[in-house]
């Protein structure tokens, strides 16, 4: 009792703990470190830099080696063909950057308007998706570099040594293609096999959610890398004929998955077995023979999982894919010339990318308007920091402002060491290999970590340029309060939409699609393919709404106590949609087909619950009336729209005395 006591007061000297929005960001992920990218790092920015060197040209080398550090950071694809998207399509937008920066060099007021309006463009098109965001990322980084520092002129000469450093990054990355080319591609897809498995295995515990959201991230990776690699090529080509029939094959194994889970009881150790033996013969290319030795099915959940099961072992085993089973769960990719149509269409009439845009704009004026008036030592640090912080697909910009501060600061003890103890010249290349390993090794582990691992790096490279030593350290600190200052004043607490969560509209367009997949999954129109598309995208829609209310949860009061009392309404939503693709599953192997009006029941549930949400910051409990048949199929997807609809938020129903 003393314990508790004491856990609830926060220990010993009696100081409440810390919210979890101020500290989350400060805990390492639990994630693998990525070794061959962290050789990647280590060599491309450590070579340009002995390259200038053995040259006399140092301050070549440290340029150089700024554009590998923009390729390093771009380096996060695991397909070959996605790298060179990933890593040369941001180069020539970070080329484009330090030269427009480097031509308004020196020129006061018009540096101020060209840097505005880079970081217009930049905020703009960062919304279209990874590429771009990167892309937009180094044209704004890149142009406050060149704005900020003197670099060596001709104007073609920064961007030519910034292009060389990312192209080393780009050959490093791509030295195991001809050896490795699809082993990416299939190593994902067998471990979405391996993730079916544990949610399969989990399916009477309560692990199963967490393993059903582990499948669902995996699909979405996956599907994402296959349908990169077919972008291009609308032909029927074996090996990646191969892989997406593979994949479409695991989604009706997935589908039996929560069939399985409403049952209420676990399966046979060999189901989860032959899903992981699937997933070797995947991994290795196997394509002999090969029966599966399941046990009899006797409900319709456990026929829906066989039937599945053997399927997926025939077409895993097939040497040459059936080509009607290659169309992928979400529709077969546009023309390039299409998607840069559409992609260039929806950035300019998206209200949400001039927000953004105009949002980073305001903040890179200020900053460089307070520069211009105040004598600010190298003023550059102050708008990077801005870059980095308002990233908007980087997080919560409050978290990432303070994330930002605490990893400056410990960037600049490695920094302050190192120039304080380091002497400049060839010691700089081991020194450079050491840091540069560890920043996509401290990247997986989360913002503050990336910024520790960065910060020295740039500063050893900004000595070079410079030749200024320990005295950059202090400096660089100042300028980066700052810019989080600016950040947080200019680009959040000004914009209301950044502390008056629009999450409840997310989730309500979501709860809609769900009303919508319940109708069309009991429908009069029965094509299987066409249901799988619908639950895949409202499954991705679903991890999207997750990864926007666990951003939320890191803001500060009120959104991130609004989203922490509207979580389990992510989680409910989550439920029905499971229901509903287990009620479908069992109706297509034996179960009764449910009555049309318990179907309209749901869905007329379902959206007067996205009304409710669309109207209401606060949840509001409703004991919905549902009817049925309690030994029907329905039956558990009725519980869960109940247990949907009861969820209240606490601040909206006194309690009870």
């Amino acid at each position: 009792m003393a314990d508790q006591k004491r856990a609830g007061s926060g220990g010993r000297t009696g100081l409440p703990a810390p919210p979890e929005w101020l500290i989350g960001g400060l805990r390492p992920a639990p994630t693998p470190i990525p070794w061959p990218a962290v050789a990647r790092a280590a060599i491309a920015l450590a070579t340009p830099l002995a390259v200038g060197l053995a040259t006399g040209q140092s301050a070549y080398g440290a340029l150089a080696s700024m554009g590998a550090l923009s390729g390093v950071i771009g380096d996060t694809a695991d397909a070959y063909r996605m790298r060179i998207f990933n890593i040369a399509v941001p180069q020539l937008f970070g080329a484009l950057g330090v030269t427009v920066g480097s031509l308004v060099f020196g020129h006061g007021w018009l540096a101020v308007a060209a840097l505005t309006l880079v970081a217009l463009v930049s905020g703009m098109i960062s919304s279209i998706g990874a590429v771009a965001s990167v892309s937009g990322l180094l044209l704004l980084l890149n142009a406050v570099v060149g704005a900020g520092l003197p670099l060596p002129g001709p104007w073609w000469k920064a961007p030519l040594l910034l292009s060389l450093g990312g192209l080393l990054v780009l050959l490093l990355s791509l030295l195991a293609w001809p050896l490795r080319r699809t082993e990416p591609e299939r190593e994902a897809v067998a471990g979405t096999y391996r993730a079916v498995a544990d949610a399969i295995e989990a399916a009477a515990s309560d692990a199963y959610d967490t393993r059903r959201q582990a499948v669902t991230h995996s699909l979405n990776t996956t599907y994402d890398l296959i349908l990169g690699r077919r972008a291009r090529e609308h032909g029927r080509r074996g090996e990646l004929v191969r892989l997406s029939a593979q994949l479409n094959v695991v989604i009706p194994i997935v589908e039996a998955a929560p069939a399985v889970h409403l049952r209420g009881w676990g399966v046979d150790p060999a189901i989860p077995a032959a899903v992981r033996e699937l997933a070797d013969a995947v991994s290795e290319g196997r394509t002999d023979a090969a029966e599966p030795d399941l046990p009899a099915p006797t409900t319709p959940a456990e026929r829906a999982l066989d039937s599945a099961l053997r399927y997926a072992f025939t077409v895993v085993h097939r040497p040459d894919p059936d080509p009607t089973n290659i169309d992928d769960r979400l529709g077969r990719p546009a023309a390039l010339r299409i998607r840069l149509r559409r992609a260039t269409r929806n950035v300019l009439l998206s209200g949400a990318s001039w927000r953004y845009g105009l949002r980073l704009a305001l903040c890179i004026g200020l900053a460089q308007v307070l520069v211009s008036v105040v004598p600010v030592e190298r003023s550059y640090w102050v708008a990077l920091t801005i870059v980095f912080v308002l990233k908007p697909d980087f997080g919560s910009v409050f978290a990432r402002a303070l994330m930002r501060a605490v990893g400056t600061a410990g960037g600049l003890v490695i920094a302050a060491a190192v120039l304080a103890e380091v002497p400049r010249g060839w010691w700089d290349v081991p020194v450079m290999m050491l840091l540069a390993a560890l920043i996509p090794a401290f990247s997986a582990k989360g913002y503050a970590f990336q910024t520790a691992a960065i910060t020295p790096v740039i500063l050893l490279l900004s000595d070079t340029l410079n030749h200024r030593g320990f005295d950059l350290v202090l400096p660089r600190l100042t300028d980066s309060l700052i810019g989080c200052a600016i950040a947080l004043v200019a680009g959040y607490l000004l914009w209301p939409e950044s502390w008056h969560t629009r999450i409840g509209a997310r989730l309500a367009d979501t709860v809609a699609a769900t009303a919508e997949y319940v109708e069309y999954a009991f429908g009069s129109e029965d094509d299987h393919a066409e249901r799988a598309r619908h639950r895949r995208r409202l499954y991705r829609d679903l991890s999207t709404v997750r990864s926007e209310f666990q951003r939320a949860l890191t803001e500060p009061p009120p959104m991130g106590a609004r989203a922490a009392a509207w979580w389990p309404l992510v989680v409910a939503v989550e439920r029905v949609v499971d229901a509903t693709t287990a009620a479908r599953v069992r109706v297509n192997h034996g179960a009764g087909w449910p009555a049309a009006g318990e179907v309209e029941d749901v869905v007329v549930q379902l959206r007067e619950l996205a009304r409710g949400l669309r109207r209401s910051v606060t949840l509001v409990e409703v004991r919905a009336r549902l009817e049925g048949d309690e030994e029907g199929v329905l039956a558990p997807l009725r519980q869960e729209v109940r247990a949907a609809r009861a969820i209240t938020s606490p601040r909206s129903v006194p309690r009870a005395p």
